[in-house]
């Protein structure tokens, strides 16, 4: 007998045995679906408790309500709600322009067909967990890289402003606006603003979502204007660009940074 064969008649003996002895919906399947909902229920509890009052003094998921949001701030480092924490912090192991599509799209996408494809690859009647190591040991891996991926996405650290703001000076001599009071006030917005959280600049910073290096953007010969008008509306210029508009920040700082970018031509 075929292997497919011996689980068609193991299959067949078990519905013979049910419909002989009986299996009542109570209390068998009332019981397995109250004690689910109960798993549920405290989780979601568990979790609302953590964003209400931390967990050891820590707000891992977010505080029940921030300030006001300020359109104008040169200060506020945006961060994904938790339940995106793990591809948050994917995102920061795949930094790479080039890898930024394999941890946004490639990996969820690989494991969200990888679920859809299992009750089609695995057709075996048996559903004890202790006959089923392979799935156990995938469930516990699965779970327990979600877990890791989201406590590292809480706990990241972001550059803090005025860590930035220190490497303004060496910026400038490095590039040699020192003597443009401008170029460097715009320096000091950028580093202000966040543009670190994005992008780099003289090795400081992150490039996410494929954001470019600005050590040299003045090298480019765009001109004030240009940076100007994408900085007021990046997507306007650049069709598609996922950068922010920063138009809040007004005509003046914005002809400041625009001086900054177009000193930048690279290190002297």
């Amino acid at each position: 007998m075929s292997g497919l064969d011996d689980r068609r008649a193991g299959f067949q003996r078990y519905k013979q045995d049910v419909k002989r002895r009986g299996k009542p919906f109570y209390p068998y399947a009332m019981f397995h679906d109250t004690v689910m909902s109960l798993v549920v229920v405290l989780v979601i509890f568990f979790l609302a408790v953590i964003w209400k009052y931390g967990f050891f003094g820590h707000h891992y998921l977010g505080t029940v309500l921030g300030d006001q949001a300020d359109p104008g701030t040169r200060t506020f480092v945006p961060r994904p709600d938790w339940y995106f924490y793990f591809l948050f912090y994917l995102l920061r192991i795949f930094k790479w322009p080039e890898t930024v599509i394999l941890a946004t799209v490639g990996i969820p996408t690989l494991c969200l067909v990888l679920l859809l494809g299992l009750p089609f690859v695995d057709t075996r009647t048996e559903r004890r967990l202790s006959r089923r190591p392979v799935a156990m040991v995938a469930a516990a891996l699965t779970v327990l890289a979600m877990g890791v991926l989201t406590y590292k996405g809480a706990v990241a650290k972001e550059a803090i402003a005025s860590e930035v703001k220190a490497a303004v000076p060496s910026w400038a001599a490095k590039q040699g606006f020192a003597n443009n009071k401008e170029a460097v006030a715009g320096a000091n917005l950028f580093a202000e603003s966040g543009c670190t959280n994005c992008h780099t600049y003289l090795g400081t910073g992150s490039s996410n979502l494929g954001a470019p290096d600005l050590s040299a953007e003045g090298a480019k010969g765009k001109g004030v204007q240009f940076q100007i008008d994408h900085l007021k509306c990046p997507s306007c210029v650049n069709p598609g660009s996922p950068m922010p508009s920063f138009k809040d920040l007004g005509q003046d700082n914005l002809h400041k940074l625009a001086t900054f970018l177009e000193a930048s031509k690279g290190p002297k």
